[in-house]
């Protein structure tokens, strides 16, 4: 019976690629459709992972591997923007008006990067020398070496954490739980770059849930001489040779600071992608407080969504690291088979 079941999964990224091949293991038939020209997502940006630094393009490669084999249909260029449940089956359709028909619906739309430009004060998209995490990752990968406009090695880098995020002027009140790694992440990656190259990281607190995090917090400080400075950043000031002044507060030190450096980091932070609220549309789908979507129950049906039939994985529920994803996409895919097999409307088991 489960082999007629039709299920379309919505975003090519790590957690829609997871739960496509693992509900087409399973003998279900399943259209992976993505908006852009390829799978992997923001993935395919990022140089290295945390907290090993191992490749993200393996990551990806295994991925695309799984659906092949898998037989996934892969639908690519094609972005979703209208849901519809009629008479227990979805019709799901794009601006082109291209019909998908299925039994269940899988929502990986990923997530949406914060704009550092809504921070002023920052400077990011005013001074040249200003740029964000993602801009670190793709200048990495693309090039191994981190420099700054003008072509020169920085001596001082200032990584800013928490831009986006925990704020409520840009009406981001939550954590988005992979920052402060990633900046402990890029800060390791500059002194092994650039040992001569001093690097502070601006934070508000440090929040270091995973196993190996705290030992690598511990690796920046000791072995590559991190300095961590608590406290926000109020203002970066361009100055005539493209440097960059900085005027924050020390809490812990309890005085203003100022600081001249050559390349500042913004650590952005995750914000609900933007198709969510037309996926919401025209059904039941509903979003959290904070604008992902919304579960049935947050500790027992984390992937369940206020639609019957339609389920989320990864961060379209909230922030996730790579791993808590792909974890997250297999329960969604079991949430999925379970509600085919007994589905009364499809005559499941």
């Amino acid at each position: 019976m489960m082999k007629n079941k039709h299920v379309a999964v919505i975003g090519g990224g790590i957690a829609g690629m997871e739960a496509a091949s693992v509900l087409a293991r399973q003998g279900l038939k399943v259209t992976l459709v993505e908006k852009q020209k390829a799978t992997g997502g923001k993935l395919n940006d990022w140089h290295h992972l945390f907290p090993d630094f191992s490749s993200p393009g393996v990551v990806v490669e295994n991925l695309d591997k799984k659906t092949v084999r898998a037989g996934v249909n892969v639908v690519c260029h094609t972005e979703i923007s209208h849901i519809e449940r009629n008479n227990g089956r979805f019709e799901l359709s794009d601006q082109r008006d291209v019909k998908i028909f299925a039994d269940a619906v899988i929502v990986a739309s990923g997530f949406h990067v914060f704009d550092a430009t809504l921070k002023e004060e920052y400077g990011y998209g005013l001074f040249s020398n200003v740029i964000t995490s993602v801009d670190f990752e793709r200048r990495m990968k693309k090039h191994g070496k981190l420099l700054t406009l003008q072509g020169t090695e920085p001596r001082r880098v200032a990584i800013i954490h928490c831009v986006g995020s925990r704020d409520a002027k840009v009406g981001n009140i939550y954590c988005s739980k992979v920052c402060c790694i990633t900046g402990i992440k890029q800060a390791i990656e500059i002194n092994k770059m650039l040992p001569e190259c001093e690097v502070f990281c601006f934070y508000m607190d440090l929040r270091l849930y995973g196993s190996k995090f705290d030992s690598l917090y511990l690796e920046a400080q000791k072995r590559h001489k991190i300095q961590f400075i608590r406290g926000r950043l109020s203002e970066a000031a361009e100055r005539p040779d493209k440097s960059l002044q900085l005027k924050a507060e020390d809490t812990l030190q309890g005085r203003p600071l100022r600081m001249n450096v050559d390349l500042v980091i913004l650590l952005v932070g995750m914000e609900p992608a933007l198709s969510n609220s037309s996926l919401m549309r025209n059904n039941q789908m509903k979003p959290d407080e904070n604008g992902f979507f919304r579960s049935v129950n947050m500790h027992e049906a984390r992937n369940v969504g206020t639609q019957e039939g339609i389920f989320m994985a990864g961060t379209a529920i909230c922030p996730m690291a790579v791993n808590e994803t792909l974890e997250n996409a297999r329960s969604a895919a079991l949430e999925v088979m379970n509600f085919l097999r007994t589905d009364k409307n499809h005559g499941g088991f």
